[in-house]
């Protein structure tokens, strides 16, 4: 095959579904043949708000999963038929961050789907340095899918310092904050999550948080009193200002905050405050693949089934109509839509994972019920 069918991303608004050249790998890369590729947030800002990081015209797509094809004369550690996912974000490795093993920080960070062609397409290549053989993982393609928005939550948690025994309140249940109630839950922390969408605290629920409120009803130092918890971790995942200053509001001295969602405007933030109750501020980027890519997959495999995550998958015409649309309108059916280049109609996911279900997590009782808005 020498060409493929890719959504190119041309200008804010246009995204054309158009033939292409399959490209062919360059010494360090390889070549991978698409299953499926997942779309979130920040392809539809791209796409439809307001160019942050997309080079048009440019394939999108940064979170996919596929088989390799090809492999490039200096690549020793993959071979063709290997099913791999991908970090998408490729780093030097020479500059101070890198060397410090903090790649996502890299001084000239480059991004498959946004810099780069992605993977909304039949192919794609990248460096095999950012590119993790998961062959013998256990899961479905639909589900590894899901690895690299799974790897930011796992790189936000690792980043807060959450243990087991902690409370934590994740803020905002929607593309990254029910993976992050997923990883959080996962150390051994109690949850609270708090969103304005009655399903997506039941999906929280069903991911292992403690408890889950509705904003709409609830404020958040109520919810967490109402909860018996005490937070030592925020996670702010909505982005909105109600949402951060609930957080403000509801943290005890000590707390550490991680800003998840960016926050549209500059919020204007009281740092007397922040000194005389020795709040501390994490941010959070991305993922490190070294670190969190493998930890990424390894929980997904501790779940049986994430069909209530991403449930439905499309093939590429549709990936405006059914995927970037409805995130730009808040009005998701799924956490995550995956798109799989080769087929012609929609289809249900297939999911399965082959280690033990998720941690046996206590659960409060619940009103399913939460915060800001979803992010």
């Amino acid at each position: 095959m020498t060409t493929m069918r890719a959504a190119v991303l041309h200008a804010i608004g246009d995204l054309r579904v158009e033939d292409r050249p399959v490209p062919a790998p360059a010494p360090d890369e390889v070549l991978i043949r698409i299953a499926v590729c997942g779309v979130c947030g920040s392809d539809a800002t791209e796409f439809g708000r307001w160019k942050v990081l997309a080079e048009p015209p440019v394939v999108l797509g940064h979170e996919f999963v596929g088989t390799v094809e090809a492999v490039g004369s200096e690549v020793a550690d993959l071979s063709p038929g290997a099913t791999v996912v991908c970090g998408a974000g490729v780093s030097c490795g020479d500059c101070a961050p890198c060397r410090a093993g903090r790649t996502n920080l890299c001084r000239t960070y480059r991004t498959l789907g946004f810099h780069r062609d992605g993977g909304l397409a039949g192919y794609v290549v990248a460096p095999a340095a950012i590119v993790y053989d998961v062959s013998d993982a256990g899961l479905t393609t639909d589900t590894l899918g899901l690895a690299q928005p799974m790897a930011i939550a796992v790189h936000a948690v690792r980043r807060s310092g959450l243990t087991a025994g902690q409370d934590a309140v994740v803020v905002g249940a929607g593309g990254i904050g029910a993976f992050i109630a997923f990883a959080a839950a996962s150390t051994g922390a109690r949850v609270l999550v708090l969103d304005r969408n009655d399903d997506r605290l039941d999906l929280a629920l069903r991911l292992g948080a403690f408890a889950a409120r509705n904003a709409r009803t609830t404020d958040l130092t109520t919810a967490i009193e109402d909860a018996g918890l005490e937070p030592e971790v925020f996670f702010e995942v909505s982005g909105s200002s109600e949402g951060l200053a609930q957080v403000l509001g509801a943290a005890r001295p000590g707390a550490t905050l991680v800003p998840v969602g960016i926050q549209r405007g500059e919020p204007a933030l009281p740092l007397g405050s922040f000194t005389l109750r020795e709040f501390a501020i994490v941010g959070t980027v991305a993922h490190v693949f070294r670190d969190d890519i493998p930890e990424a997959v390894r929980l997904l495999g501790t779940r049986p089934d994430w069909s209530d995550v991403a449930g439905t998958v499309v093939p590429l015409e549709d990936v405006e109509a059914a995927a970037l649309r409805p995130l730009l309108a808040g009005g998701s059916r799924q956490i995550k839509t995956l798109v799989d280049p080769w087929i012609s109609s929609a289809r249900s996911a297939r999911h399965r994972a082959a280690g033990s279900a998720s941690p046996s997590i206590a659960r409060s009782t619940s009103t399913a019920e939460a915060g800001p808005p979803a992010a």
